[in-house]
């Protein structure tokens, strides 16, 4: 996967955040969640996170000798507010980046977003957004397909790991002080629950940008993911409750290259 489209731009261009020392994409359960917040502790504000799979991390132990593991990590992820976007950062090592969120309801459940981020324009302060989408999406739910329960917890009784483990942020120059940066590693475990959950399908197809150059770097992935087929089967969980406990740890930045056998 592209740095420039697994991270934003900030985070592609510091290597302690895209390739720290030790870790790197090991594969593993992925996903893209659009969550829109009715409320929280700093108000509604809508939500886009990418999760590519697992990442390798590696650590000192308190006798000294390597620690390491494999956990999901968020690459990427935009929000509609600033004071959201600040504690999301400051509290979590999550990069989030402001954008403008764009919806459209139809009948029978049907939704459709499009996210338009600040970091994408060009301007370092991300004063902005852009122009252009940096995503789109349409779900369509199942219609013989009943609701049913459904908690991001119990993706642990299936041998998946929610478990998120994320690395030291870079400051950015936010226009509105939004993008602070981290020395430390933390892990959390994201946990969602929803009595009505309904499966769906997601229409993934991307219109190219109209500024898009002859350069493939530029252009946009037909379905914003290599290899992503154009439908993908998905969820939508309605009145959910999603809780962001504090970290489960802390611990300091290490890039110390360690020899392997």
């Amino acid at each position: 996967m592209p740095a420039r489209h697994a991270y934003s731009p900030l985070e592609a261009g510091t290597p302690d955040f895209a390739a720290p020392a030790g870790g790197g994409p090991v594969g593993g359960l992925g996903m893209i969640q659009i969550i829109r917040y009715h409320s929280s502790p700093v108000g509604p504000y809508d939500e886009m996170l990418v999760v590519p799979g697992s990442y390798a991390w590696e650590r000192d132990g308190p006798d000294g000798r390597a620690e390491r593991g494999r956990n999901p990590r968020i690459s990427r992820i935009y929000v509609s507010q600033k004071q959201t976007c600040y504690n999301g950062r400051i509290n979590w090592s999550c990069p989030k980046h402001l954008a403008r969120f764009e919806w459209q309801t139809g009948a029978h459940g049907a939704v459709s977003v499009q996210v338009f981020p600040h970091d994408t324009a060009g301007d370092a302060s991300e004063a902005s957004p852009s122009a252009e989408p940096f995503f789109r999406a349409s779900f369509r739910p199942v219609s013989y397909a009943p609701a049913f329960p459904f908690a991001t917890r119990w993706l642990d009784y299936l041998g998946f790991n929610t478990t998120v483990v994320m690395p030291p942020l870079p400051q950015g120059r936010g226009s509105q002080g939004e993008l602070p940066g981290t020395d430390y590693w933390c892990s959390f475990v994201p946990n969602q629950y929803s009595r009505n959950t309904r499966v769906g399908w997601f229409d993934m197809a991307q219109q190219p940008a109209s500024s898009a150059g002859d350069d493939d770097d530029d252009k946009p992935f037909d379905n914003f993911w290599p290899g992503l087929g154009r439908w993908q089967l998905g969820f939508k969980m309605e009145n959910a409750e999603v809780i962001f406990d504090h970290p489960l740890e802390i611990w300091a930045n290490s890039t110390k290259p360690r020899p392997r056998l």
